[in-house]
């Protein structure tokens, strides 16, 4: 993204660009500028690749950073420059530090429900109920948009496919229709909610003031309708070419374990306290999280104590074949987390600050939001998401930090959570399905239907500007 960036500056911008505070030295022509560019491009070449090389992304991204931040450091050294450096990395990490520890509870609690067998529990329901083909599209889309506010759009992705694999048998079409309307249906839903993607989080923990008031957990509640329209309008024409024909029958069963339903009560309350603590309390959101990985970890200790002397007995009997039942361990799940995506996290806020530090951002925000205008620049945001992943983009625009009202945050939040539904490379849940439903999900099969994805794109970029458009006052 960056690289398409400074080809557009190299091009536009003028050759002098005003300092803000933090960018005391202009390095955008300097050698040190060409070269953290040139290692970002690459770097985010790998990652892209992932698929075909299998290396983890958070790898290159990682290694990037470093490169990154050491060459400028060398240049502020030569400048008698010792601390200003140290200073941007540590307000980096400090973001960072945030993002990932509420990432980390909130994949702790997922993990958690994951092993009390309540997602494994929704898909033998699902498989069970004998729906037809077409009835399957819209039930897998429908889950998909409301547990994705909740649950993340990568979590819900990969259940929804995994009813639609389990039923679909040899229907390839029928999978590539499924699965793509999955993922708009999840990216979808997790633009409204601050929990249901990682770019809304970012935009949420932000705490962003506007003429119009903050950016709150409630605000983006005001794009659930533009969201909606953004699935619906592509899932309608496609369930067209759904088959109507039924599945073979599956009889499957399966119950969940021991305190399953109190833990999603639990998590639940997790939510309501980090939304309690950075509403009224004006803490930032990851203690309210933290504190409620306690309640997690209290339930855990509670299970443990509770259970009878037959309980106890049937453990030791099954723990060889399937695991305690009963028991519960808190860093079991912890471990479990999705650790490359955390990684890959630190590699891009690293990367985009220190490209920020050089003076790239100052660069693009006058590009984009001087000259393009607020509206155009979001909406690009969106498209340069179905490109590169919508991490790196948003941090790249909350480091610009242009001055925009609040339904321009509200726009750029949507655009860039749904705008990776047009290309399967454009969000982690399009990748990862790639990945669960090979050679039936690909990734021509998906851009044969971006036309039709589009239309619900811009649909709801048109719904969210007409219906609140009270935000864009200036």
């Amino acid at each position: 993204m960056l690289k398409l960036f400074a080809a557009i500056l190299l091009l536009f911008a003028p050759t002098q660009v005003l300092a803000t505070e933090e960018i005391l030295i202009n390095l955008t022509t300097h050698w040190v500028g060409f070269a953290s560019l040139g290692v970002f491009f690459v770097a985010y070449l790998l990652v892209m690749a992932e698929e075909f090389t299998h290396l983890r992304k958070s790898k290159p991204v990682m290694l990037a950073a470093g490169i990154i931040w050491a060459m400028i450091a060398l240049v502020y050294q030569f400048q008698g420059l010792d601390h200003e450096v140290e200073n941007a990395v540590r307000h980096n990490l400090e973001e960072y530090a945030e993002l990932m520890l509420f990432l980390l509870v909130a994949m702790t609690y997922i993990n958690a429900m994951d092993e009390r067998l309540i997602f494994e529990s929704l898909r033998v329901w699902l498989v069970r109920k004998g729906l037809s083909f077409r009835s399957l599209f819209w039930v897998t889309g429908l889950l998909a948009f409301f547990i994705s506010p909740i649950a993340d759009n990568l979590t819900t992705a990969l259940l929804m496919c995994a009813v639609v694999m389990a039923v679909g048998g040899s229907n390839t079409k029928f999978i590539l229709l499924a699965c793509i309307n999955i993922v708009i249906a999840a990216n979808a839903g997790g633009a409204f909610s601050p929990f249901g993607d990682i770019t809304t989080l970012m935009v949420w923990q932000k705490g962003i003031q506007t003429a119009q008031g903050g950016v709150d957990f409630w605000a983006f509640f005001a794009l659930f309708i533009p969201s909606l329209v953004n699935w619906l309008i592509p899932a309608a024409i496609m369930s067209l070419s759904v088959p109507k024909a039924h599945p073979d029958p599956v009889k499957e069963s399966i119950t969940t374990k021991r305190g399953a339903k109190r833990i999603v009560i639990l998590f639940l309350l997790t939510i309501t306290t980090a939304v309690l603590f950075h509403n009224y309390l004006q803490l930032p959101p990851v203690i309210g999280m933290l504190t409620g990985l306690a309640y997690l970890q209290f339930f855990g200790y509670y299970l443990k104590k509770s259970r009878t002397r037959n309980e106890s007995r049937q453990s030791a009997e099954k723990a060889g074949q399937i695991g305690d039942p009963v028991a519960f361990d808190i860093f079991s799940s912890v471990s479990r987390a999705e650790w490359d995506t955390l990684f890959f996290f630190y590699g891009v806020v690293l990367c985009v600050g220190g490209l920020g530090f050089i003076g790239y951002l100052s660069m693009a925000s006058e590009v984009m939001y001087s000259q393009w205008g607020p509206t155009y620049a979001n909406i690009a945001v969106g498209v340069m998401s179905a490109i590169v992943d919508n991490i790196p983009v948003m941090f790249a625009v909350l480091t610009m930090m242009p001055d925009m009202s609040s339904g321009q945050w509200l726009l750029v939040t949507l655009t860039a959570g749904v705008g990776g539904s047009l290309l399967s490379i454009g969000s982690a849940a399009g990748v990862a399905l790639m990945g669960q439903a090979r050679g039936k999900y690909t990734f021509f099969g998906h851009l044969k239907w971006t036309p039709v994805i589009a239309l619900g794109y811009g649909a709801s970029i048109l719904m969210h500007m007409w219906l609140n458009n009270h935000l864009f006052a200036s």
